[in-house]
């Protein structure tokens, strides 16, 4: 044979695993001795299984990992549509589903898994579906067009990815699991009853420890019947209780098998044929199967290494999973069950909060210290991204470990990872990886997206991205290089950057913006930030044509969103000033949609658990009564709180009142980084706690001091004197200027204390600009509040009369006129409530045939 014949390899499977096969196969070399041909059974490329859920918000483009339906590598043929029916060793062919026979010098299986389906009665019927495919997603949608309750059978990460899919749908949704908890492999008793809670207060019905005995119905799926338990009322049923590998191929061949099935493969993952490879969940490296990407990913690696004549094995994979569950952080990692001889536990648990948290920990082998082998997160999994590369890594423990999961307000200790410390497992990268992407003298990265995008690091789960970053940071900051501030992977710029070039080439929509200095469709860090950027710099309508998609969920309904999927509805009442028939209107509207009302701490009425459908009716009536929009929904100005001054008060020495409704109605609507408060004081007794807020007047004799750069919240910051015993004009000037100025260089976020804080000077800096006016931008900054009070109007009266932004007021886009079952309400000291079984809280309507989701 000739020493420049080329190879044939066939890989018969094309999902995320076989995808990264190829990928390696090309990037390491393979292909410059072998023509690879990938059979892939589905009509489409290989896309994101790990994310299928999010199919219904962003479509099966945003999933593909193959966006142009091709490799770039012309000696990489991709045959979709097509099923390998037989392979045969002997003369190493494989057949195709075509009737193509394939000869090949060597073959990669990694023809994936199936879902399992339990031998019940019933379970052919129609209405019944596996979770699986995008296939999948768009029956299992279909079906619930016509649905009101789904039940999905399996309470592992699959069953509850697929009871969020059902929820996503609007079905009123049962999680039935044998097991006596959910996610048994993954957590323990009491992380697993925490998720719980979670998953119930989310609206689902959770049965654990309950035996599916059938699927009732005759022409189609009518319920589940239960042993020992009342049958299950369900239109939609889905069979997500764990999955089997797709073996079958290799059996007919005659190759080895697990004993519990799967491909059985050495540590180089070829099986009992030389020329055969198998990768993935159909393979059983040792005997056992792995169901998750990141062990495949790595089985992929040894094989192209194995075929590059290369020392790559397989000896085991890190199980360590974190993923958001129905809104829900769940981690796992390393010996999670303390099933290590020695283990010991340290438990971390806030039935309030819904947090748990457990670190499993074991002495080391000097026997001076502790090294930590596992741990379960539910609720909060924030600490996963360094305490998982710390069980790979034997980093020794500080001598308080229970810092590292106790709340963040006692301060969790800096741990620095060794070099080795695994901090990304879907893709096996290491910290000393990522380092030398940033730190290499050829083209080295110059941020952490660039570091992803080389390593893999991030790319799959994203969990570690927070991680990934860090260590770029740390290290540029190390090496004295400026750290890029990026607002995202879609824009190289700062928000304030962004800021100037939307003023300068007067951009009016999101598709200008990307399309002049960004790449891609955005994402939800930077859709939200141009919005507000637009609307600071334009005053229009936050639901205008193309804007109201790139909104967070509040803004998309112009109210907040509560914990059982109700709204809130806060009319402006300007320092706290109504009227008694204003009092009165907003008890008859409260009285009328069953609201409850509370009078908050900004003095203003918060009328509470209204429906998405009934908002605008609501506001109908206000407005028409003469409130308008309190904005508490907004980043942007919420309140402008005051005391009755010298107007009522024997203390008071300035008309406090009048102050704050003229400083509230100027600033009203005023879109910023993040929202913005204030307060006005009569006197020095500081009823209104202006030193609190973000900008606080407090009256003198002469006039009035203003203070800057308060905040309350998790971490309270006293506003400081910016200037003194000012008279009003010159403080309204000062105000224009503080908060323009805010709103141009403050980052995504960033409330005024921390942008002060970050600011080289402090207040220094601030008092520089705002008062002395060091760049000459004063009359600048202040135009630009000139424009925004002149250009202002009230976006729920604005929406009221607009029949296409009304549209959106619906729980189901395919069902305008059915309520949200999930919602419900109990009574509490003789007001609603929500109920004991809120529901889930949806973010915007919820989808129907052929309809998108609005997201957050």
């Amino acid at each position: 044979m000739s020493p420049h014949h080329r190879k044939t390899l066939v890989v018969a499977g094309h999902g995320m695993v076989g995808h990264r096969f190829v990928q390696a196969a090309i990037e390491r070399g393979l292909t410059e001795t072998y023509d690879v041909v990938v059979v892939g059974e589905e009509s489409r490329a290989a896309y994101d299984r790990v994310a299928l859920t999010s199919f219904f918000e962003v479509g099966a483009d945003e999933l593909s990992l193959l966006p142009g339906g091709a490799y770039d590598d012309p000696r990489v043929r991709l045959v979709l549509g097509t099923s390998v029916d037989a392979v045969d060793p002997e003369t190493q062919t494989v057949l195709l589903g075509t009737g193509e026979v394939l000869v090949y010098d060597e073959l990669v299986l990694a023809t994936g898994a199936t879902p399992f389906v339990p031998p019940v009665p019933g379970r052919d019927l129609p209405g019944c579906f596996v979770y699986r495919t995008i296939e999948d997603l768009e029956a299992i949608r279909d079906a619930a067009a016509t649905a009101t309750v789904g039940a999905v059978i399996g309470g592992g990460l699959l069953g509850l990815e697929a009871a969020n899919a059902l929820a996503q749908l609007g079905l009123e949704t049962h999680v039935v699991e044998m097991a006596p908890r959910l996610m048994a492999v993954q957590v323990d008793a009491a992380g697993g009853a925490t998720l719980a809670r979670h998953v119930e207060k989310l609206g689902l019905t959770v049965h654990t420890g309950a035996m599916t005995e059938g699927v009732l119905g005759e022409d189609r799926v009518t319920g589940l019947q239960l042993r020992d338990a009342e049958p299950i009322e369900a239109q939609v049923v889905v069979f997500s209780a764990g999955i089997r590998p797709r073996d079958a191929l290799a059996r007919d061949a005659g190759l080895d098998l697990a004993e519990r099935g799967g491909v059985l493969v050495d540590e180089r993952c070829r099986t009992s044929d030389p020329h055969v490879w198998a990768i993935g969940e159909c393979a059983a490296p040792g005997g056992r199967m792995y169901g998750l990407v990141a062990p495949g990913y790595a089985m992929a690696e040894v094989v192209v290494d194995a075929l590059l004549g290369g020392p790559g094995a397989f000896t085991g994979a890190d199980m360590s999973t974190k993923l958001k569950l129905l809104g829900v952080d769940v981690a796992s990692f390393g010996d999670a069950h303390a099933v290590t001889e020695g283990a010991l536990e340290l438990v971390f648990s806030d039935a309030v909060a819904g947090h748990y948290k457990k670190l499993v920990v074991l002495e080391n082998e000097a026997g001076d210290g502790t090294v930590l082998i596992g741990g379960v997160l539910v609720g909060d999994a924030s600490a996963y991204g360094v305490l998982r590369p710390m069980v790979a890594s034997g980093l020794e423990l500080p001598a308080n470990p229970e810092d590292l999961i106790l709340p963040a307000s006692r301060g969790v200790p800096e741990i620095g990872l060794p070099d080795e410390a695994v901090v990304c497992s879907c893709n096996n990268v290491t910290k000393a990886t990522i380092l030398d992407h940033v730190a290499r003298e050829d083209e080295p990265c110059a941020d952490a997206t660039c570091v992803t995008r080389c390593s893999g690091a991030g790319s799959t789960c994203g969990s570690c991205k927070p991680t990934v970053k860090k260590i770029v940071e740390d290290h540029f900051a190390a090496v004295g290089k400026v750290v890029d501030r990026s607002l995202c992977e879609h824009f190289r710029l700062t928000r304030q950057e962004l800021f100037d070039v939307v003023a300068v080439h007067g951009y009016r929509t999101f598709d200008e913006v990307v399309g002049g200095h960004g790449t891609g469709r955005g994402c939800d860090v930077c859709k939200p930030t141009v919005a507000s950027i637009l609307a600071s710099q334009l005053d229009g309508h936050v639901l205008e044509t193309g804007r109201g998609t790139l909104q967070d969920t509040n803004d998309a309904y112009l109210a907040n969103i509560q914990r059982n999927g109700t709204y809130s509805v806060m009319p402006r009442i300007a320092g706290g000033e109504v009227t008694p028939e204003g009092l009165i209107v907003l008890g008859e509207v409260a009285r009328d949609f069953g609201l409850y009302t509370k009078i908050t701490g900004g003095q203003r009425i918060d009328l509470m658990g209204a429906r998405m459908e009934e908002l605008p009716a609501i506001w109908r009536r206000l407005v028409d009564a003469g409130f308008e929009s309190g904005h508490a929904y907004g980043k942007s100005l919420r309140t402008v709180k005051s005391c009755v001054g010298s107007t009522w008060c024997r203390y008071g020495v300035q008309d406090s009142t009048s102050l704050a409704i003229m400083l509230e109605n100027r600033y009203r609507g005023l879109r910023s980084p993040h929202k913005i408060k204030g307060g006005v004081s009569g006197c020095a007794r500081e009823c209104a706690e202006a030193r609190a807020k973000d900008f606080g007047v407090i009256a003198t004799e002469k006039g009035w001091n203003l203070y800057v750069g308060g905040n309350g919240g998790a971490t309270p910051v006293h506003a400081v004197l910016l200037a003194g015993d000012l008279d009003t004009e010159t403080l309204v000037r000062y105000l224009d200027r503080y908060l323009m100025y805010y709103i141009r260089t403050a980052d995504r976020l960033q409330r005024t204390a921390p942008w002060m804080a970050s600011l080289d000077g402090g207040i220094e800096r601030v008092r520089a600009v705002v008062v002395e006016d060091s760049l000459g931008l004063g009359s600048e900054l202040e135009a630009a509040i000139d424009a925004h009070v002149d250009g202002y109007f009230d976006e729920w009266r604005a929406t009221l009369d607009d029949p296409d932004k009304l549209a959106r007021f619906v729980s189901f886009v395919n069902a305008p006129d059915v309520p949200d079952p999930h919602i419900t309400f109990r009574e509490e000291r003789g007001q609603p409530a929500p109920g004991d079984s809120a529901g889930p809280v949806v973010l915007g309507a919820t989808i129907g045939v052929g309809a998108p989701a609005v997201t957050s």
